[in-house]
């Protein structure tokens, strides 16, 4: 059972894609914040970040970057409302909100096999 961090501030947003993977099989938490999505991708306890980059104290970017500098190879789902982004550098993939919940279980599934 794969375990999937989602890195969002948007209450009504992150309960929906958890309920979602939740009922798809996934083990999920929520990080609200930028610190915390950072402190818990690090930990080694999952195995693929949904990550908004809109996130408040510590953007997206920086989790990323910072991830990344430290060895960190998790996969990396970018969920954002940015129509374009244009480093890519460090992510597996990217999805705009809004979103179809069966398209991000497909890319989901997609960087999850890859990863293996």
């Amino acid at each position: 059972m794969s375990r999937i961090l989602i890195a969002e501030d948007e209450y009504r947003l992150a309960c929906f894609i958890e309920k979602g993977l939740r009922k798809k099989g996934f083990c999920t938490a929520i990080a609200p914040d930028g610190p915390q999505a950072l402190q818990m991708a690090l930990s080694g306890d999952f195995d693929l970040l949904l990550l908004d980059l809109g996130l408040p104290e510590k953007d997206g970017w920086a989790v990323l970057e910072e991830l990344r500098s430290q060895g960190e190879q998790i996969p990396v789902i970018i969920v954002s409302a940015q129509a374009e982004i244009e480093n890519k550098q460090g992510v597996n993939d990217y999805l705009k909100k809004p979103f179809r919940f069966n398209n991000l279980l497909e890319r989901i599934h997609i960087s999850l096999q890859k990863s293996e």
